[in-house]
């Protein structure tokens, strides 16, 4: 096994243009920093650094120390510390953040993940401002919110959608989301009052999301319009300093059939079609030209 193998792994899996894979890699990665510096810090070298990095990147309560570090409101949603809170957060995004992203497109995965976590973190320091004495701080992190927005999102977009569990069979999404939300509020009574709260903030971002974009607004356009712009600034700046290359013509030429070419050109443009906008974007034409044309390849 070659040492640059896993590196070429995670290169792919990140060229795939999945909004959801870029969400997983993060973060894992800082829940893989955060565990050795805490490691480090258990076995009395130094607590120091591993202190340091996890007040700045949690989210607080107190709104003094907030203000003082109002990026938490982002990174926190990034962070992770218990192997069990970040395995059933990564395999939830994986599962609905996927679902989401064929319904609507790999555009909008982002910006929802984003909404679920900012109204999952006021929702929190709404409820411990209101409920603890002045000068209180307590810390919140974990993706918990940011899911919640996507499995209720996708609940309400297709609630009879059916997935399968292991030892209960098929579910449909709606009743999912309600047992998932019921959970969590019949837990109150055995601590974590904000963070389940966090995660019924998500859970309502979710529902408006879908509900708004139904009726033609789309609360992530800031979102898309930002990334979008921050892209094309990219590409741009590539494109100045890159040197075009013109490939020499091969005296070998393979003979192709147009009718392949151009099957398996439409073919992709539909794909890609699918991937930035969504299924429900091709007309009815397009998806009995798919549906025909995919059975085969």
């Amino acid at each position: 096994m070659n040492g640059t193998s896993f590196q070429s792994d995670i290169r792919y899996w990140l060229r795939q243009e999945n909004a959801v894979n870029h969400l997983l890699v993060w973060n894992i990665a800082i829940f893989v920093v955060l565990g050795l510096l805490r490691l480090v810090s258990y076995f009395g070298v130094s607590d120091l650094v591993f202190m340091f990095s996890y007040n700045q990147i949690v989210l607080h309560s107190e709104l003094g120390v907030f203000l003082r570090k109002p990026w938490g409101l982002i990174t926190y949603m990034f962070a992770h510390l218990n192997i069990f809170h970040i395995f059933f957060n990564m395999l939830n995004l994986f599962w609905f953040g996927n679902l989401f992203r064929s319904f609507l497109g790999n555009k909008r995965i982002l910006p929802l993940y984003l909404l679920g976590g900012i109204t999952g973190g006021l929702v929190y320091m709404l409820c411990f401002h209101l409920l603890l004495p002045a000068g209180t701080d307590t810390t919140m992190l974990g993706a918990s919110a940011s899911v919640m927005a996507l499995l209720v999102a996708c609940a309400t977009l297709m609630p009879n959608y059916e997935i399968g569990l292991l030892l209960i069979g098929s579910v449909r999404l709606k009743w999912l989301a309600l047992a998932v939300i019921v959970l969590d509020l019949i837990s109150i009574p055995q601590g974590n009052l904000g963070g389940i709260l966090a995660h019924v903030g998500g859970a309502a971002t979710g529902f408006i999301y879908i509900k708004l974009l139904q009726n033609g607004t789309d609360l992530g356009q800031p979102f898309i319009w930002c990334f979008e712009s921050i892209a094309n600034l990219r590409s741009g700046n590539r494109s100045t300093t890159k040197r075009s290359f013109k490939p020499k013509k091969s005296p070998l030429k393979v003979v192709k059939k147009n009718l392949v070419e151009n099957k398996q050109l439409r073919l992709d443009q539909l794909l890609d079609k699918i991937n930035e906008r969504g299924i429900e974007s091709l007309s009815a034409e397009e998806k009995a030209w798919l549906d025909k044309h995919s059975q085969e390849q």
